[in-house]
């Protein structure tokens, strides 16, 4: 079941919570929403579900109009951040329960909607839990079990409301790799709201960033960290270095750096914004005869996979640098050593284009 979303707007008063949303979800995908809070992206989950109506715009499932029916008519399951298990029910009947409320003509037989059910907490491996309450779970196991009852009713879409937001990060982490295994064995064409850029990239298969009510840019995971289509992208998605430029005559100046600038751009001058990952930028104890920043070690990092290298050039910019530990070993790095900073790699957006070196 393909998602279509054409021109969808939508304001509360005066506030315009989405303008102009155009994206498509592909039969069978797993599409994440990513942004920070108040870009828009619940109001739009809210509108595929058919819970929120569109000021404007239509909402199309499998290339038929669905803007004006129901929830019901919908047919998608729904997970909340905060579960929304019904606390008076055990596990199998919080399952049951969107089976159970069906009218009488499509209720499935009671050893058929067992079964159903059985079947369900087998998946999201909660079989021996059957018989407990809400309360006698953990967040996981209930975000499991919100998940198995949006599945009872076999929809044709899932809709998921920041699935993970209300668990801890190790937590977090170990559902969001099971729902990538649960979706690549179900296939249901799933979208869900995330502002966690690791979740969004890790689990998707498309990502669609939003900020201020407008989509930023649609890609891959690779696409939208590797080529970043705005400033806001660039910023958003993980720690980045940004400086201040201009390019100039075929050259990118920032820090004390000059680079060559791409020759189709040359044509180019004026203010520039720079950018660099971490991880892309290289440290060195001495000069090789590369183009570098001179700076100084004002603090390390090294509990982690990656030491982390906080850096005050000598024109005063402050940056980081991420290394590995073996890098690190061999470096003898102290508090206030002198290094040699040069980029392996950076963005460049100047005038209305964006540019890789």
């Amino acid at each position: 079941m393909s998602i279509e979303v054409q021109n969808i707007t939508k304001t509360f008063g005066h506030f315009t919570a989405l303008q102009n949303v155009n994206f498509q979800v592909p039969t069978g995908e797993l599409v994440a929403l990513l942004g920070p809070s108040g870009s828009g992206k619940t109001t739009l989950l809210r509108i595929i579900a058919g819970l929120e109506g569109a000021d404007q715009g239509r909402v199309l499932f499998h290339g038929e109009d669905a803007t004006n029916r129901n929830v019901g008519e919908r047919h998608v399951g729904f997970v909340f951040q905060h579960y929304a298990l019904f606390r008076h029910m055990t596990v199998f009947e919080n399952v049951a329960f969107g089976l159970r409320v069906r009218p009488r003509r499509s209720r499935p037989p009671e050893s058929e909607l067992r079964k159903t059910v059985h079947d369900l907490l087998s998946l999201v491996q909660l079989e021996q839990l059957a018989d407990r309450y809400p309360s006698q779970l953990s967040g996981g196991q209930r975000q499991r079990v919100a998940l198995a009852r949006a599945l009872a009713v076999r929809p044709q879409v899932l809709l998921l409301d920041e699935p993970f937001g209300a668990l801890d990060a190790k937590v977090r982490k170990e559902l969001r790799a099971w729902l990538r295994r649960l979706h690549d064995e179900l296939h249901v064409t799933s979208v869900f709201v995330t502002h966690d850029q690791d979740e969004a990239l890790e689990v998707a298969d498309c990502v669609v960033i939003m900020h201020q009510g407008r989509i930023e840019q649609v890609g891959t995971p690779n696409d939208v960290f590797h080529h970043p289509a705005t400033e806001f992208v660039m910023h958003f998605l993980g720690d980045v270095n940004a400086f201040h430029g201009r390019v100039d005559a075929g050259i990118v100046q920032f820090g004390s750096l000059e680079l060559p600038f791409p020759e189709d751009r040359q044509q180019i001058a004026g203010d520039a914004r720079v950018f660099i990952r971490p991880h892309d930028v290289t440290i060195d104890t001495k000069t090789n005869g590369l183009p570098a920043m001179e700076a100084k070690v004002v603090r390390v990092h090294s509990a982690g996979p990656l030491v982390r290298v906080d850096l005050l050039t000598s024109a005063n910019q402050r940056l980081t640098s991420e290394i590995s530990q073996e890098r690190f070993a061999t470096m003898n790095l102290q508090m206030e050593s002198r290094v040699y900073v040069r980029p392996r790699h950076i963005r460049v957006f100047a005038g209305n284009g964006i540019e890789s070196l």
